[in-house]
């Protein structure tokens, strides 16, 4: 299948300001791409690229005062599989690990495994090491958490996650990977397009969370938030948490004043997408 996905983000500044973005996807999907992403600022802004500490890709640049427009859209083709369910794959020593995979065992900005601890070794030490325990981890944080677009908070942590039991997609993924770390499962934070292809829609588009946890070799791909296999997820970036995958990140006071994103299932023939693009954030 073939997927249309993009923004629009307009953010204003008072003055001229040094601004990050974190919106490319990631390497790894070159030979899926049958539109190359089309990147546009408005008013014409010098950018540049570099790779993080994760390997993502961002951009920075100087914001001119007034409104900027930073824009995008390409089309990926897609295996049309949901995600993969291997319910044997095996949960590896901490000593057996690779060396890249420890950073994701500690405790992070938001994902305070300190606090969490205890109650993870209550709630799954009984159950199988491995994908099932994984699995159970995310249908607690899918049961504890009740979604809630209008309670989300930009602070909010694991620990306050489980307290408030409200949230959006990323209060689910530091929830689930805080308690995966406490197990000594190593998880990630996953930024990315995720659209409602296959399943009936949920309203308004944003930028998608949710985690992978490395399992018999290979990192897997976990969603707390939909708790269900899905199709067509394209991943942006993945770090410790959200604080080092955030979208836009100015050094300097700015205002949100567009956001819309799109991530659409289209035709091969005509190009046509199978759902409206929308505005706002689920």
């Amino acid at each position: 299948m073939l997927i249309r996905y993009g923004y629009e983000i307009t953010i204003n500044c008072w003055q001229p300001t040094a601004v990050v973005t974190l919106l490319e996807i990631r390497d790894g999907r070159e030979g899926d791409i049958r539109s190359p992403e089309v990147f546009t600022a408005t008013p014409p802004t010098a950018t540049k690229l570099y790779r993080d500490l994760f390997g993502n890709v961002c951009r920075r640049f100087i914001a001119p005062s007034g409104d900027l427009t930073l824009s995008s859209d390409s089309v990926i083709e897609d295996t049309g599989l949901a995600d993969p369910f291997v319910p044997e794959a095996e949960q590896h020593a901490v000593a057996d690990l690779p060396d890249e995979c420890l950073v994701y065992l500690m405790g992070s900005r938001y994902c305070e495994t300190d606090r969490l601890s205890q109650l993870a070794w209550n709630e799954f030490g009984h159950i199988q090491a491995g994908w099932p325990r994984a699995q159970a981890i995310c249908d607690f944080a899918y049961n504890r958490i009740r979604f809630d677009y209008q309670n989300a908070r930009s602070t909010r942590t694991a620990f306050e996650a489980y307290e408030e039991r409200t949230g959006v997609c990323r209060d689910f993924a530091h929830l689930a990977i805080a308690l995966c770390r406490c197990m000594n499962l190593p998880a990630r934070y996953v930024n990315g397009y995720l659209g409602d292809i296959g399943v009936p829609p949920a309203g308004p588009m944003d930028f998608s969370a949710w985690i992978e946890v490395f399992l018999g070799g290979e990192w897997r791909t976990f969603d707390p938030r939909n708790n269900t296999p899905r199709i067509g997820r394209i991943v942006v970036a993945y770090g410790r948490d959200a604080a080092d995958v955030a979208m836009v990140t100015s050094f300097g006071p700015h205002i949100l004043n567009r956001f819309q994103v799109w991530t659409d299932e289209i035709s091969p023939e005509t190009g046509a997408t199978s759902g409206a693009m929308a505005t706002g954030g689920r």
